[in-house]
């Protein structure tokens, strides 16, 4: 037999004996590897991230307002929204103040003008209507008294052609300034509707955009980290809600209120005028001093 096929089983031997000593060589390095790689990142590093993350959210929901309501919201607002809230407040109260004074001012108006009208329907000449007036307040007895104060100082004129159209003239005039002197304070009411909305929006915008910075300092997403400063935010604009409602709803009202006190006001100086027209007509125009007092 040759050599060769005589030192084979000899040589599969020692390669076979070979290959186990390489696998247990590299058992031995992976087990001794696992160690090392387990020590390279400590216990306490490992435990302190893993409670890094809870710890931050605990913080922040510590640190969250207890008292979500209104006043507690306002309380822990930031100083931009908490000026604006004050702003809006201190509107709604304006708003509420010019309603009632606006009410009881065309509530006696309007009272006033139906009693003169109806004396001015009741009179048969311009004298009896000037001395029923007298001395009493009212736009309606202002129409009368310039109407008087007209005829006496035309009382020398050649004609009495231009005398309606000066007698008119004055009347307009007095129903032009009742008309302003009503319409005081309506001009803000019209402000207030028109702006409380948006002055709300941008405390609402200020305050969404705090409470963003906030979330990103804080570093969770937490609804309930996030929630109150929204609810701090919207609550502005709630405020401008409720400031700017009632200032619309009651400028509407006051604008009707005021159209038709000038409409009492337009039949006041159109009755005035009949009376005017009436005694041109007789020839009995009031005289200067019958009716000086009435006039002046």
């Amino acid at each position: 037999m040759p050599t060769s096929f005589r030192h084979r089983p000899a040589l599969a031997a020692a390669l076979a004996g070979a290959g186990a000593l390489m696998a247990g060589a590299a058992a031995r390095a992976q087990e001794a590897a696992a160690p090392a790689a387990a020590g390279a990142v400590p216990d306490g590093a490992m435990q302190g991230a893993a409670q890094a993350a809870p710890d931050a959210a605990a913080a922040a929901l510590a640190s969250l307002p207890h008292d979500l309501s209104p006043w507690g919201m306002f309380v822990t607002a930031s100083p931009v929204v908490q000026a604006v809230m004050v702003g809006l407040a201190l509107a709604s109260v304006v708003t509420w103040t010019i309603a009632i004074a606006k009410t009881v001012e065309l509530s006696s108006a309007k009272r006033k003008a139906r009693a003169a009208l109806a004396m001015l329907e009741e009179s048969r000449s311009l004298s009896q209507a000037a001395e029923r007036v007298g001395f009493s307040q009212g736009t309606a007895a202002a129409l009368v008294r310039a109407v008087v104060a007209e005829t006496h100082l035309s009382a020398d004129a050649p004609s009495r052609d231009g005398l309606m159209d000066r007698a008119a003239s004055r009347l307009e005039r007095i129903e032009s300034a009742a008309g302003r002197r009503m319409a005081r304070g309506t001009g803000i009411l019209a402000t207030i509707g028109s702006t409380g909305p948006f002055i709300g929006l941008f405390g609402t915008v200020w305050g969404i955009m705090t409470s963003f910075i906030g979330i990103s300092k804080a570093q969770t997403t937490n609804l309930a980290v996030v929630a109150p400063g929204i609810a701090e935010a919207l609550l502005a604009t709630a405020i401008g809600l409720v400031a700017a409602i009632p200032a619309v709803v009651v400028y509407n009202a006051c604008s009707r209120a005021i159209g038709g006190h000038k409409a009492q006001l337009t039949d006041a100086s159109a009755a005035v005028l009949r009376l005017l027209s009436r005694d041109i007509d007789r020839h009995a125009l009031p005289r200067p001093h019958g009716n000086s007092r009435a006039a002046e």
